[in-house]
């Protein structure tokens, strides 16, 4: 998909949808959880949210029932809701693994690193401004 990535809160909105229809608190609450209690969702936050993503058909209203004498309206998400998430989730699920990829990498160069210092590298002086280069590790003249 060409379409740019979601901004966090939406993806957390849609995540939570995806488990079934929830009315407005039990959306901010279930964001809350997915997020480890990192991001906190105001009312007007959500339902601004809410009615941005209903607009963009991403999600719909479910059902409304009438608690306490006031109307509490479920939000469902929608066909093309669900494709958007699965799509964003499998975008940050390949950005991740690129950047563990790299980072294992980085981990392993750095062992390599650490054993040619272990091995002997280390044991000669570093002349004032020297480096990597004086060492002979960069594969410059030592």
């Amino acid at each position: 998909m060409s379409e740019r990535s979601m901004q966090e809160p939406t993806f957390l909105i849609l995540t939570a949808l995806a488990a079934g229809p929830q009315h407005g608190y039990g959306v901010i609450t279930d964001v809350r959880e997915i997020s480890g209690d990192r991001v906190r969702l105001r009312a007007g936050t959500l339902y601004a949210a809410l009615d941005r993503l209903q607009a963009e058909g991403l999600i719909a209203t479910d059902r409304e029932e009438v608690v306490d004498g006031r109307v509490r309206r479920y939000y469902r998400l929608t066909d093309e809701g669900g494709a958007r998430l699965a799509a964003e989730a499998e975008r940050l699920r390949r950005h991740a693994e690129a950047a563990t990829a790299r980072l294992r990498a980085r981990l392993a160069g750095g062992s390599l690193f650490r054993r040619a210092l272990a091995a002997g590298a280390a044991a000669r002086p570093v002349p004032p401004g020297g480096g990597l280069f004086h060492h002979g590790l960069a594969g410059g003249a030592a």
